[in-house]
């Protein structure tokens, strides 16, 4: 009888990357991907930048051509959606009434759209920026379309707007808080990218939800929490995601706001691990539990999900980073700064060139960068190695910071 395979549930960066590090660690057994959309793994950050201004094609999202799962014998099974997990028969089944064995299991499975919760929101012209199907859809929507509302003041609503914008389009854009991303940056980050918008166009309205959408003879027609209307043909929603944790909760793993799992990324199954969106993990660098949606962390916390699959016992302690492009603007952040007890600017916030960087106890804990790449990675460095600096010396720009951080 063949050998049960090593199967990874989700076909997004963290699935693929565990599949990739499995072969490069030099595993060779059988290795099976199940994946519920009908695209190869691909690229999940250019929906709301380039590909959705056009500028890049589909093909160019996807990590790997098909080849080089032929080459290193990885079962790719697209539109395989698992339903359940039996670990005590170390099976899953598949909503097209499939089962597959496995010897042991990686989670990746990601997370989902929280979807808008106010009348009309099941509207057909409500769209969503989280696949690759619902960038398609809005790509083709875009040169019909004169007026967007974006509903989020997060990350992907901001980014959508940018594009919209710099294609001509009329945007209003609301946010349930009293500023921009308002869960990841300062006020001072914030109030930064509130003018970037407004100076560009975008008729932002904070502090404001979303009351009700209707249909009318020529679109959609916004109420919002504060009395105001707009009319506009489509509206974008970017209020967040949810885990997808429900298969492993209903296998009996311990989950809470995602899959539980140790800095080996182990689940509380020995045979089972998990990466990427899904899990709520202890991280080293942070030294507490979180849950964090960025490629970095789908990609260093897989690697090490693939090292414990195999044995190994190195822990995830990688210094979280991000990036998000808005017009020419490219934010980067490293470490977690909120919360912060003290902060230091270097630069000005009027050159459009700046990072403002954050302090716990004294100690520094991360930094925001505003078009100035050399100061994140000079970030990332100091806070990997634990260097010491203090906020006079990050906000003097005749500091060599990366000298500091070599040592």
């Amino acid at each position: 009888m063949a050998a049960a395979p090593y199967v990874v549930i989700g076909g997004g960066q963290a699935g693929l990357q565990i599949c990739d590090s499995l072969r490069r660690l030099g595993y060779d057994g059988p290795l099976v991907l199940l994946a519920a959309e009908s695209s190869p793994p691909y690229q999940r950050p250019p929906l709301s930048k380039k590909f959705l201004a056009g500028d890049l094609e589909a093909e160019r999202l996807y990590f790997r051509p098909s080849s080089w799962f032929e080459k290193n014998a990885v079962e790719l099974r697209l539109e395989c959606t698992v339903t359940a997990i039996d670990r005590a028969a170390r099976r899953v089944s598949c909503a097209d009434g499939s089962v597959v064995d496995y010897a042991r299991l990686a989670l990746a499975t990601g997370a989902r759209i929280r979807p808008l919760a106010c009348p009309g929101a099941d509207l057909a012209d409500i769209c969503y920026v989280r696949s690759l199907a619902d960038s398609e859809a809005l790509r083709a929507r875009l040169p019909g379309a004169a007026r967007l509302a974006v509903v989020g003041g997060g990350f992907i609503g901001l980014e959508v707007a940018a594009i919209a914008r710099t294609l001509g389009k009329s945007v209003v854009l609301y946010e349930g808080l009293d500023r921009l991303m308002a869960r990841a940056v300062s006020p001072t980050i914030s109030d930064y990218y509130a003018a970037l918008h407004r100076g560009h166009g975008v008729d932002l309205r904070l502090g404001c939800g979303i009351a009700a959408i209707e249909r009318t003879r020529h679109g959609l027609l916004v109420r919002d929490a504060n009395g105001g209307e707009v009319e506009v043909d489509i509206v974008v929603a970017g209020i967040g995601v949810v885990p997808n944790d429900e298969i492993a909760a209903a296998a009996g793993l311990e989950c809470r706001g995602g899959i539980v799992v140790d800095a080996q990324a182990r689940t509380s199954d020995a045979d089972i691990v998990a990466a990427g969106d899904c899990t709520w993990h202890y991280n080293g660098f942070l030294a507490r539990e979180i849950r964090l949606e960025s490629v970095q962390n789908a990609v260093d916390q897989a690697k090490v999900a693939a090292a414990s699959l195999l044995g190994a016992g190195e822990p995830y302690v990688q210094v979280p980073w991000f990036w998000s492009d808005q017009y020419d603007v490219k934010l980067q952040m490293a470490g977690i700064g909120m919360p912060h007890d003290n902060s230091a600017l270097r630069g000005t916030t009027a050159s459009g060139s700046f990072s403002l960087f954050y302090f716990r106890d004294g100690r520094l804990v991360g930094a925001d960068s505003v078009n100035r790449p050399a100061d994140h990675m000079a970030c990332r460095r100091l806070l990997a190695q634990g260097t010491m600096v203090t906020a006079a010396q990050v906000a003097d720009s005749e500091v060599d910071l990366m000298q500091i951080a070599r040592g």
